[in-house]
């Protein structure tokens, strides 16, 4: 079956359904891709927002640490100047007036062994040796802060940077900081966020920090288009869905459903009944003008059908009439032959007048039985009409043959007038012919079916034998049977004794 076929078998609302589907695809395409597309962008905007974040709050721990380095060089350089005695004291005082500053540190000699101290540093023995101008950093032993050294003229210093101030500097960058954690060769120094934190829920980068001596793992929050923002960029693909979907509900309420009402009360109707329309059919003006137009329709047709049934009635009424002045008139000609038959004195002219009569009455006899059959419309019964004509031949047989036995065997069977009357006539050629040439031998007829619509005609009689003798009568005889027998379009079969022929009949009712 082509896909055509099966579509044209689907009711009309899958119809309509498929085709708002296949028109509003292309769209329904073009904001998928759009609304996928700003997902995509949104989150890589998300995802560049949060490494911006985790930048700079890198750039703000290494901003405080090289500040600190840079003032602890300053204020080592101008202490060591004058002397190892009281360096710490005029290092405090230079690192006291500059904001932002760890005011913990320590002054060391060239070879590392302290000089002097300010504050809590800790144990600086781990950290390397460095030359002047040279810097290195590391995470405090503590775990508690992160440890610059700094290489001066004649010494270096170690300033201790707590976490909390490392801390201050992260969160005070513009963003969503979560998690910071700093790792040296050795040691891992947790500056924000729980070590429980899942960093599944965290966007983490590394950042090099400290002369790049320290790694700073950062953890932003990994904020990322949600169900909800994905449905508000959806949006417009759900309105296309739900446009087909109201489409094809309103379709199939105010129009498919109207119209099968329509359908079933339109069909259940059978004429010559009411035809009981659906009063309420929604709102649409045009199926109500479809439900009163087919009201009016059906008015009209009953109004003809009324017509033509009185029209018809007439028909028939007129036709039995005919029929029954034709019967009459028949019947009037076959008194009429009789009373001149009756009068002749000839007996040529008798018989004569009597053969004529005899026709005429078979004859007269169809038109009786087909007025009497007509309202039924089954043709004529055959078996009432030969049993009728077997009694007039009897009745207007000669004096010779009023003993002539006519012995009936006949089915009930029905057949059309042109039939009738031609089988009319071959039984009573037949008979007369019997009657008038062997009066005292009986005939035999029987009429039997012999298939849905043929029976056989069979009349026997020892007058039906073959005659030597080519005698005038049994030659007009075979003449007129056997064009009785052409009426009714088969061959007349001749046996000894017996004549039979095949006519036509209605089926069984």
């Amino acid at each position: 079956m082509s896909v055509a076929a099966r579509f044209a078998r689907l009711p009309t609302g899958a119809k309509l359904l498929l085709i708002l589907t296949a028109v509003l695809l292309p769209i329904g395409i073009a904001l998928v891709s759009f609304g996928e597309s700003g997902i995509r962008q949104a989150n890589e905007a998300i995802k560049g927002r949060a490494e911006d974040q985790s930048r700079a709050a890198a750039e703000a721990m290494q901003s405080l640490i090289a500040r600190n380095a840079l003032a602890l060089r300053i204020a080592a350089n101008g202490a060591l100047a004058e002397g190892p005695a009281r360096a710490c004291d005029r290092a405090q005082r230079s690192l006291t007036i500059a904001p932002g500053i760890a005011q913990s540190f320590e002054l060391e000699s060239a070879d590392g062994k302290p000089i002097c101290s300010a504050g809590t540093v800790g144990d600086t023995g781990s950290l390397p040796v460095v030359p002047p101008a040279s810097i290195a950093t590391r995470i405090a032993p503590g775990l508690n802060g992160v440890a610059i050294r700094v290489g001066v003229i004649d010494g270096m210093a170690t300033a201790f940077v707590p976490v909390a101030e490392l801390r201050a500097a992260a969160t005070e960058a513009p963003g969503e900081i979560e998690a910071v954690v700093l790792h040296d060769d050795n040691l891992e120094l947790r500056v924000l966020g729980s070590p429980d934190t899942p960093d599944l829920r965290l966007r983490l980068t590394e950042w090099r920090i400290g002369n790049g001596v320290l790694l700073a793992r950062i953890g932003a929050a990994n904020r990322r288009i949600t169900t909800y923002d994905r449905l508000v960029l959806l949006l417009p693909v759900l309105m296309w869905v739900l446009a087909a979907l109201i489409t094809w509900v309103l379709v199939s309420r105010l129009l498919i459903r109207p119209l099968k009402r329509l359908e079933r009360a339109v069909r259940s109707y059978s004429p010559g009944g009411t035809l009981d329309l659906p009063r309420k059919l929604g709102p649409s003006r045009e199926i109500q003008e479809l439900r009163d137009a087919f009201g009016r329709v059906v008015s009209r047709v009953d109004e003809s059908d009324a017509e033509m049934a009185g029209a018809l009635e007439g028909q028939r009424r007129l036709v039995r009439e005919v029929h029954h002045r034709v019967k009459n008139n028949l019947q009037v000609v076959a008194s009429l032959l009789n009373i001149h038959g009756r009068g002749a004195t000839a007996p040529e002219a008798q018989s004569a007048y009597a053969g004529i009569s005899r026709r005429v009455g078979a004859l007269s006899i169809v038109h009786r039985n087909h007025y009497a059959d007509m309202e039924e419309n089954r043709g004529i019964a055959i078996r009432p009409l030969m049993t009728e004509l077997a009694a007039e031949l009897r009745a207007g047989a000669p004096d010779a043959a009023r003993s002539l036995s006519i012995d009936l065997e006949l089915d009930s069977l029905n057949t059309t007038q042109d039939v009738a009357v031609a089988v009319a006539f071959l039984v009573t050629e037949i008979v007369e012919f019997a009657m008038l040439h062997c009066p005292e031998e009986p005939i035999e007829i029987s009429l039997r079916r012999t298939s849905e619509l043929t029976a056989r005609l069979m009349l026997a009689s020892k007058v039906l034998v073959p005659d030597d003798e080519d005698r005038p009568q049994k030659v007009q005889f075979e003449r007129i049977v056997g064009g009785l027998a052409k009426q009714l379009r088969s061959t007349l079969d001749r046996k000894l004794g017996r004549y039979s022929v095949d006519l036509p009949v209605f089926p069984p009712a």
